[in-house]
């Protein structure tokens, strides 16, 4: 039998970019500074009211938000749909795994830039702070199942990484695509299981 005793908060994941200080002074001008408009569920992270365009070797995306804070290295982040869009193949990947990702060319404002690396489908994942882990009897690393109860579309996602740190708060992370398939919203509620 299914256990479901731990309810988790869905963080649906839209198209973005994390831009590198090199970057962002590039597309939008020398010493611009990114304009936070609204936290997003994780700690010191928000999306920006700037957006860029990206561009694949098939295609293009506009108006695709820049989120915060800067980062080391510039990553875009799509889902599958947007891959077969831009023409491009990239692997699902953690976070900041980047070795082997496809490029892409960025335009902003003032300029733009071309990656030739960079690009990932975010595996889905469940940022977790560490009080929450060792109440839930997990750690950094491990992979779960989540199951989707709510709706029409119950279903259960497989090979859920979950992510740990001391600055994370509690949320389950898919794309478009998936929360699509789930019929799941930012906010909805799902729950580890099988772990």
């Amino acid at each position: 039998m299914v256990k479901k005793p731990f309810p988790i908060v869905v963080g649906v994941s839209n198209r973005h970019v994390h831009l590198s200080r090199e970057d962002v002074e590039i597309l939008f001008g020398k010493d611009y500074q990114l304009t936070p408009i609204k936290d997003l569920g994780q700690p010191g992270q928000f999306a920006c009211q700037e957006t860029v365009t990206i561009v694949g070797p098939k295609g293009s995306i506009e108006n695709v938000r820049v989120l915060g804070p800067e980062r080391k290295e510039t990553q875009v982040e799509i889902s599958l749909t947007d891959a077969y869009r831009l023409g491009l193949n990239p692997p699902v990947r953690d976070s900041g795994d980047l070795e082997g990702t496809p490029g892409i060319t960025i335009i902003g404002p003032k300029g733009q830039v071309t990656k030739d690396r960079g690009v990932i489908i975010a595996k889905r994942h469940i940022h977790m702070h560490t009080s929450d882990a060792e109440k839930f009897g997990v750690k950094d690393k491990d992979i779960v199942k989540v199951i989707v109860e709510k709706g029409d579309r119950k279903l259960i996602f497989d090979d859920v990484l979950i992510r740990v740190s001391d600055k994370f708060a509690l949320e389950f992370h898919v794309d478009t695509d998936e929360a699509n398939a789930a019929l799941l919203k930012t906010g909805d509620i799902v729950y580890i299981v099988d772990f």
